[in-house]
């Protein structure tokens, strides 16, 4: 399945809604990538399943920061 490991993001169920307002349902999937991060804490490269928008918030805060945010344990991984 589709999961962040660090935020729990996942597909949501929404609508496609046509012309004639006709309501039927669809996914919308987060747009998830597998990444090799270094913790330099750990001092070793941990593997990821994370949204883009995680990178990019890590990329500005820090790795550890944005998991402890979340209260995750990035040696578990």
């Amino acid at each position: 399945m589709a999961k962040s490991d660090i935020t729990g993001k996942r597909k949501l169920r929404g609508n496609n809604v046509s012309h004639s307002n006709i309501k039927t349902k669809r996914w919308q999937h987060v747009n998830i990538q597998r990444r090799r991060v270094w913790v330099p804490e750990l001092d070793r490269f941990v593997s990821l399943h994370i949204t883009t928008r995680d990178i990019r918030t890590m990329d500005k805060i820090g790795v550890t920061a944005y998991a402890r945010r979340y209260g995750i344990d990035l040696s578990k991984f």
